[in-house]
C-alpha cells in the first residue's frame, strides 16, 4: 500500500503529541525529587540496620540480644518498606522520562527495583550481624519488606507515591525525635511512683506521639503534592490538577505502610517475636503491649493524616465562579 504524503507528517505528530520535550510521556505526572528521596530512604534503612547491629553486639547476653532484636525489628521493616518504595519509584520516574510508561512494565520494573533493595539489605545483614537464627529472621523480613515497598511504587499516580514516601520518612524521623521527650513527657501527664499512673502517662505520652505524627504526615505529604502540581503546571499548563482523593490517600499513606509493616513483622518475624516472648512472662507482656501499641499507632497517623492533608487541600480551594452559583429559580 502505497504511502500518502500526508502520512508521515501525522504520525510525526502523534509522536511529538505522545512525548514532551523532555522525554516524557504525554499525560504523565512525574514525581518530584525521587533522587532525593531514593538517598534519603536509603541511608535512614542503613542507619536502622546499624543501629540495630550495634544494639545487637553491645548485648551481654543472648537473651538480652533476642529481645533487642524483637524490639529493634518494627524500625527496621518500616525503614525497608520506605526504602524500596523510594528506589522503584526512581526507577520507574527514569523509564517515564524516556517514554517508556506502560503500566504492566512500570509494576514489573518497580518490583524488580525493590528486589535489588531487598536483596542488597539482606545480603549486608548476613555479612555484618552474628550468624544465627536472630540475623536470618532479621535478613528476610528486612528483603520481604523492601520488595513490597517496591510494588508499592508501581502505582500509576507517581506524585501520591512520591508524597507518601516523603510524608513517611518525616513520620519516621519525627517518632525517633519524639523519644528525646518522652521523658519531660511523663512528668507533664502526672507520672508517678504507682503502676497506674505509669500506665496512664504512658498512655497519653503514645497518643500525644501518634496525633503529632498524623499531623506531620498529612502537612508533608500535602506540600509534596502541592510542589509536584507546580512543578508540573510549569511543564505543561495544561497538565490535569490532582483531585481530592489524591491528597486523602498520600496523608494516608504513611499510617497504611505502617500496619503492612506491622503485618510483615508478624507473618515474617513470628518466630523471633514468639522467641522473645517466650523469655518471661514481663517479656510476653510487653511484645503484647508493644504490638498493640504499634497498631494504634498506624491507625492514628492513617486518620490523622488523611484528615490534615484534607483540610490542608480544603483550604486552598477558593470560591465558586459566579457563573457556577445556582440562580434562585434553581
Amino acid at each position: 500500500m502505497t504511502k500518502q504524503p500526508g502520512d508521515s507528517a501525522a504520525a510525526e505528530s502523534e509522536r511529538s503529541e505522545a512525548t514532551d520535550g523532555r522525554g516524557r510521556v504525554a499525560g504523565t505526572t512525574l514525581a518530584p525529587g525521587t533522587p532525593v528521596l531514593a538517598l534519603l530512604a536509603l541511608g535512614w534503612l542503613a542507619a536502622m540496620l546499624w543501629s540495630t547491629r550495634e544494639a545487637i553486639n553491645s548485648a551481654a547476653a543472648g537473651i538480652t540480644a533476642l529481645s533487642l532484636s524483637a524490639f529493634a525489628l518494627p524500625g527496621v521493616i518500616s525503614a525497608a518498606l520506605v526504602a524500596g518504595a523510594a528506589f522503584a519509584l526512581f526507577g520507574v520516574d527514569l523509564l517515564a522520562r524516556r517514554g517508556i510508561d506502560r503500566a504492566t512494565l512500570r509494576f514489573v520494573a518497580a518490583v524488580a527495583t525493590g528486589l535489588l533493595v531487598a536483596l542488597a539489605a539482606a545480603f549486608a545483614v548476613n555479612l555484618t550481624y552474628a550468624d544465627n537464627a536472630t540475623t536470618n529472621v532479621i535478613a528476610g523480613t528486612t528483603a520481604a519488606a523492601a520488595t513490597i515497598g517496591g510494588a508499592v511504587a508501581g502505582a500509576r499516580t507517581a506524585p501520591v507515591v512520591g508524597a507518601v514516601v516523603a510524608a513517611a520518612l518525616g513520620t519516621l524521623a519525627f517518632v525517633v525525635a519524639f523519644s528525646r521527650a518522652r521523658d519531660p513527657l511523663f512528668d507533664l501527664f502526672g507520672a508517678g511512683d504507682t503502676q497506674e499512673s505509669l500506665l496512664n502517662a504512658a498512655k497519653w505520652v503514645s497518643r500525644t506521639e501518634s496525633l503529632l505524627a498524623g499531623l506531620v504526615a498529612g502537612l508533608l505529604a500535602f506540600a509534596y503534592l502541592t510542589w509536584a502540581r507546580r512543578r508540573a503546571t510549569r511543564i505543561d499548563a495544561a497538565a490535569p490538577a490532582l483531585r481530592w482523593p489524591a491528597y486523602l490517600l498520600a496523608g494516608a499513606g504513611p499510617g497504611l505502610l505502617l500496619l503492612v509493616a506491622e503485618v510483615v513483622l508478624r507473618v515474617g518475624g513470628r518466630d523471633l517475636l514468639d522467641l522473645a516472648s517466650a523469655l518471661s512472662e514481663a517479656d510476653a507482656v510487653a511484645q503484647t503491649s508493644l504490638g498493640t501499641s504499634r497498631i494504634d499507632n498506624a491507625i492514628w497517623v492513617l486518620f490523622v493524616g488523611a484528615l490534615t492533608a484534607m483540610i490542608a487541600f480544603g483550604r486552598t480551594l477558593g470560591p465558586a465562579h459566579p457563573d457556577e452559583e445556582p440562580t434562585e429559580d434553581a
